[in-house]
């Protein structure tokens, strides 16, 4: 598997190459010992100061509306991206996006009572982050 060259990433997502192989490995044999290993990823993420690209809903209002996707058991979720590549793998859906900080990101989802969780890469390298999930990742 090639990797994309890092001179042409944002500086902001130099690193997440580390969660999509980790989340790979989940999806390939998942385990708890393989789902602490991709906690761990994101977090270490996190504390490096790492970003996300975070799809957005065009609108005219001032407040930017951040895209939800609905799952079959009627759930919202946010959906996030680690990269340019994994956006483009569903790219009819994403009309506008911008790079948020993971942990601020995080913070922000709790706060929310409507969304169940994030969705990192919804289209591929999937993992479902619900509430319980990211209070796992924050720092306490």
């Amino acid at each position: 598997m090639k990797m994309q060259n890092n001179d042409t990433k944002d500086e902001g997502l130099k690193g997440n190459e580390k969660i999509e192989e980790a989340i790979f490995a989940l999806q390939q044999e998942p385990s708890q010992e393989l789902l602490a290993h991709a906690l761990t990823m994101i977090r270490r993420r996190m504390k490096e100061e790492g970003q996300l690209i975070l799809a957005v809903e065009p609108s005219v209002a001032e407040q930017l509306k951040i895209q939800a996707v609905k799952t079959a058991d009627g759930k919202k979720w946010w959906s996030v991206f680690t990269s340019f590549e994994e956006e483009l793998k569903g790219a009819d859906q994403v009309k506008s996006t911008f790079l948020s900080e993971i942990g601020r990101m995080f913070e922000a989802a709790l706060t929310v009572p409507e969304i169940a969780g994030i969705i990192i890469n919804p289209w591929n390298r999937t993992i479902m982050l619900d509430k319980h999930l990211i209070r796992i990742i924050m720092p306490d």
